[in-house]
């Protein structure tokens, strides 16, 4: 197990890597696990470091204690008000939510409490989430004053315009299954079973071919912002380029003879 950057001896972040798996633990649970500036850039540079590893095939992004993520560190940016300080605050927040979506590996939220705002927001950009029962969420800035805008943008691509502006507008707390429901997160089971869940996703993502699973996943987000004629041309030339990759290849071959695949992964 590595963590990275600490302040004195308590890791913002703890990683942990087996059998392809990395997992990131925010590391703040007496605190909620706020995103405060030396969280993200903790976070940020083991995102980095992943996307660069070949051994990683999955991410699980977790957190310690009662909460997954509170959200902005609120003192910290109450401390010193000004719109540079802002800007590049909620500039290195966007680079690190994109830093999820572009790097090659899926990322699962391993969400066990409360995600609120910029915390609702990390579980959004999340490629799936699974939820503990008793986890909940919202994006309740606007209780402070503060409409959770940056928030919104992933939030309004997981659920519905109605869904999204309802929670944005009241600053409301959903439940799991409601979650669920309305798009956010993808599996709700009882949180003693949380690991065993994402353990039966991380076991079928890498079953499958790496370059297929990096691929796709590039593909589906780029489509996803364009219209319908451009995203079936970029679709049809990754669709043509993954199937001249040996793993295509293989398991079309191995589909015709009726076989197991042999992967090189």
């Amino acid at each position: 197990m590595s963590a990275s950057e600490s302040q004195g001896s308590t890791p913002y972040i703890l990683k942990s890597q087996s059998g392809g798996i990395v997992t990131l633990a925010l590391n703040r649970g007496d605190r909620f696990n706020p995103l405060s500036q030396e969280m993200m850039h903790a976070l940020q540079a083991e995102l980095d470091a992943v996307a660069a590893d070949d051994g990683a095939r999955v991410v699980v992004l977790a957190a310690a204690g009662k909460a997954f993520c509170a959200g902005h560190d609120l003192k910290q940016m109450r401390a010193a008000p000004s719109i540079g300080y802002y800007k590049m605050l909620f500039n290195q927040c966007s680079k690190m939510m994109l830093t999820i979506q572009n790097m090659p590996q899926p990322v699962i939220a391993r969400v066990q409490g409360i995600a609120t705002a910029a915390g609702c927001q990390l579980v959004s950009m999340c490629d799936l989430a699974v939820a503990a029962s008793t986890a909940k969420f919202a994006v309740s800035g606007v209780n402070f004053g503060l409409f959770c805008s940056t928030p919104s943008v992933g939030l309004s691509r997981n659920v519905s315009r109605k869904h999204a502006m309802e929670m944005l507008l009241t600053g409301e707390f959903i439940d799991a299954d409601t979650a669920r429901e309305r798009g956010l997160v993808n599996r709700v089971v009882p949180a003693e079973l949380l690991d065993a869940e994402i353990g039966k996703l991380t076991a079928s993502i890498l079953a499958k071919p790496a370059v297929a699973v990096a691929m796709g996943k590039q593909l589906f987000y780029k489509q996803c912002e364009m219209g319908i004629d451009a995203a079936y041309q970029l679709a049809g030339q990754t669709m043509a380029c993954n199937m001249m990759h040996e793993a295509a290849l293989e398991g079309v071959q191995a589909f015709i003879d009726k076989r197991e695949p042999d992967w090189k992964k």
